[in-house]
């Protein structure tokens, strides 16, 4: 057998929350976004996420305004907020199911391919965390230290796809012996790319076509420290896994409502 890979979504699949959502507080802290931006991302969040986030307008209008937003970002500075709060914020949120499947594609000597739409600068990081060193992530223009407000690569839906397929080109993988893994209808491209698709966690258009299509429905529900998970979760064997057993625009979302929560619990 060839060189084959396992390649893993990230939110809602790998940890239990957005991956740009996580870093929401800091951003705001720092004067990365602002209270408007706040508003303007829930909003936007809220209508991806009711429009279901897999038509290629609403991917177009995501892409838009992630670039939009960053614009005039400093690189060091994203990348030193992510590296200070990314045990905090992500650590105690990566499920234990993921960390162990992860860990037994590894150990059957495939490789692990984190594909997220998430910046690079968040993606790549939370890779290291886990032992994961191979990254398909959407990657922002950069002129002079600071995003230029142009996407070079946008790491969602079909997109998604580009990368794998660039990538398998690449190391010579067969795509019919790889793995996927995904909880969004959107990332629908990405399971059937490979031959051993797996639906984690799915929202309902996902578990429907899992469902007709007798892919594996996983269900991850304990995110642990990593200090704790492969000590106390029992291995989900990749092979009975195969056969059937058991936006980087959302960052204001969560401040928005946290900040709504606060204001109840003062009120």
């Amino acid at each position: 057998m060839g060189p084959s890979a396992a390649f893993f979504d990230l939110d809602k699949t790998v940890i239990a929350k957005s991956s740009a959502l996580a870093f929401g507080r800091p951003f705001y802290r720092d004067g990365l976004i602002s209270r408007r931006d706040v508003v303007k991302s829930g909003y936007a969040q809220l209508m991806f996420r009711l429009g279901g986030g897999t038509d290629e307008q609403a991917m177009a209008r995501t892409r838009d305004y992630m670039a939009a937003l960053s614009k005039g970002w400093r690189v060091e500075q994203v990348q030193q907020i992510v590296a200070e709060t990314l045990n905090d914020l992500i650590n105690p949120y990566v499920y234990a199911e993921a960390a162990v499947l992860i860990a037994e594609h590894q150990a059957a000597g495939r490789d692990v391919v984190l594909v997220s739409a998430s910046g690079d600068e968040m993606v790549r990081p939370i890779g290291a965390l886990l032992g994961i060193t191979d990254i398909i992530a959407t990657r922002m223009s950069i002129v002079d230290g600071l995003y230029s407000g142009e996407v070079e690569f946008y790491s969602a839906g079909p997109n998604k796809v580009v990368g794998v397929k660039e990538l398998a080109e690449s190391r010579g993988y067969d795509l019919a012996e790889c793995f996927a893994y995904s909880d969004s209808s959107s990332d629908l491209p990405l399971l059937e790319a490979v031959g051993h698709p797996s639906a984690v966690n799915p929202d309902r258009a996902l578990r429907r076509v899992a469902t007709e299509r007798t892919w594996p429905i996983l269900e991850f529900r304990n995110p642990v420290p990593l200090g704790k998970r492969l000590r106390d979760r029992p291995a989900v064997p990749v092979a009975a896994a195969a056969l059937g057993v058991g936006v980087g625009v959302a960052i204001g979302f969560a401040i928005y409502g946290r900040h709504r929560r606060t204001r109840a619990a003062v009120a």
